[in-house]
């Protein structure tokens, strides 16, 4: 199934999507909600909306603006460095543990909506990811059995502002700045995917201006080994958040200057059989 969460004429819903069509699933039953906790916390209510579909009301994709697939996620958490070439471009050592932060829920934002740039830097970057939204939570997941733990995968840009991120040892000041953190618009949920998502081309770009683009197979943690390893310090639970890391092309990392996003620029980031997450950058005193 691929869903969108969004609002079109008649209000906030969760849709199903099929090719340019979307079938309102709270329309055809009020428990799933307007946000996609209902369907991730109850499969069976998933079964119930899948056996009725065509009978739902059915609008354009086009006629929907996303929101955020999840309201208010409990844990964002974002694994960088999971790329070689990435970490090499960043001059990093390849580490053996997978480096790991948060995000809080002021920093993330929907596809479609502005990604700011804040009015202290000028050093806004771009990082296309995948991102797996949890369905089933635990602790101490075994890493055999974590793919049965993903609700379903979206894209994420992991907007940064370098100079930021570079200020302390950790990352957080870089990575949390408000509405840098585009999701969506569509889920994907797994059996319509390869395994863990792997194999899939992934891409960011601007206009015609490729800036990266890689595929997800290159990652060095898989999706079940990051979560494995994630749930070893922290119980997850469902509707939580993991992004996967960026691969090469990043813009600080451009020679012979950097490539920083500016005002007026749409940055795309796609992944290959989940969809594209589209963003204007809006500089912050413009808001």
């Amino acid at each position: 199934m691929k869903y969108l969460v969004g609002e079109a004429s008649a209000g906030a819903a969760v849709y199903a999507v099929q090719g340019d069509q979307a079938y309102n699933l709270t329309a055809l039953n009020p428990a799933v909600g307007n946000d996609l906790m209902a369907l991730i916390k109850r499969p069976d209510l998933v079964n119930a909306v899948t056996a009725q579909l065509k009978t739902a009301p059915r609008v354009s994709v086009a006629s929907i603006t996303p929101a955020l697939p999840v309201a208010a996620p409990g844990t964002i958490i974002c694994l960088g460095l999971n790329y070689t070439d990435h970490i090499k471009e960043g001059g990093y050592e390849i580490p053996e543990y997978p480096a790991l932060f948060m995000r809080g829920k002021n920093s993330i934002m929907a596809s479609g909506a502005p990604l700011v740039r804040p009015t202290c830097s000028t050093q806004l970057d771009y990082e296309a990811e995948l991102m797996l939204i949890v369905g089933k939570g635990g602790r101490h997941i075994a890493q055999d059995d974590a793919l049965s733990h993903v609700f379903g995968y979206t894209v994420f840009n992991d907007g940064s502002v370098r100079d930021y991120q570079r200020k302390t040892h950790q990352w957080t000041p870089g990575k949390n700045f408000d509405n840098t953190g585009a999701i969506g618009p569509f889920v994907v949920s797994p059996d319509e995917l390869p395994e863990g998502a792997a194999g899939l081309k992934i891409e960011s770009r601007v206009g015609a201006e490729i800036l990266q683009s890689s595929n997800t197979g290159n990652m060095i943690w898989s999706v079940a080994q990051t979560i494995a390893t994630i749930s070893e310090y922290t119980t997850l639970e469902p509707g939580d958040l993991i992004a996967m890391g960026t691969p090469p092309g990043v813009g600080h990392a451009k020679k012979p200057n950097p490539r920083w996003l500016v005002p007026g620029e749409v940055i795309e980031i796609e992944i290959e059989g989940i969809g594209i997450c589209s963003n204007t950058v809006v500089d912050e005193t413009d808001l």
